[in-house]
């Protein structure tokens, strides 16, 4: 009497197999080692550290653990990211409060210099205005700087104004010494932030001496909401006091 192999348990001939159907058939049958031990035992990889070779329990141990410190290490950046994120939040928290106690267009421009100034160790900033741009072209302020919407200084940071979302990285020089005239080549890298106050463009500039420190893959999400508080808050008087 004999018995017909069920399909199920006919192994394919191996030496006609690719790399792909050798794993697609490991896939498959998870339990292929466990009825297979002594071939289990023989088995032997390289070892990428330190040469030799190793078991295949041994590899996929040390494969585990490398994805254990890969997760570890991910949950590490997620953590430092979140308590920035928090940190940031906090600092606009603090804006937005010393904006709302500012009374008049004199004490909110204080305000935003101290903010930036204080939370975010942001001394080398500047704040251009056009002449359109109603009462605030009355208030002379160290930050503040008023030209004319047709000046060549100004129109060079067209593409800017048009996309409307703030931009890190380096100028060049001719902005830089617009923007910085005093700070010149000590300015390393510079943050642009858009900005519409009294229906006329505006530009918040700031500055670090890092040449790394605001960089085009960095995230512009909180700057532009700097930017909103800021524009708000002076588009929202037109008083001079």
């Amino acid at each position: 009497m004999t018995t017909t192999p069920r399909a199920s348990d006919a192994r394919p001939n191996v030496s006609a197999l690719g790399d792909t159907e050798v794993c697609a058939y490991l896939s498959k049958h998870a339990d292929f080692f466990v009825e297979h031990p002594d071939l289990l035992a023989a088995l032997r990889l390289p070892h990428a550290q330190v040469g030799g070779t190793v078991s295949l329990v041994e590899r996929q141990m040390e494969v585990l653990r490398e994805q254990r410190r890969d997760i570890e290490a991910r949950l590490h950046e997620l953590i430092a990211i979140g308590h920035a994120n928090d940190s940031l939040g906090e600092k606009m928290h603090r804006l937005a409060c010393r904006l709302v106690r500012a009374r008049g267009l004199r004490a909110r421009l204080d305000a935003v210099e101290s903010s930036l100034r204080e939370d975010f160790a942001a001394p080398d900033f500047v704040l251009v205005l056009t002449r359109s741009t109603s009462a605030l072209t009355q208030i002379e302020a160290r930050h503040l700087r008023i030209v004319s919407a047709e000046s060549s200084d100004f129109r060079s940071f067209e593409s800017l104004i048009s996309a409307g979302r703030p931009r890190c990285g380096h100028v060049r020089d001719s902005q830089r010494e617009f923007l910085f005239p005093s700070s010149g080549s000590a300015i390393g890298s510079v943050a642009l932030v858009p900005l519409s106050i009294h229906h006329a463009a505006a530009i918040l500039a700031i500055g670090s001496p890092d040449a790394h420190h605001f960089n085009p893959s960095m995230g512009t999400d909180y700057l532009a909401r700097i930017g909103d508080l800021i524009a708000t808050a002076l588009d929202g008087a037109d008083d001079a006091a």
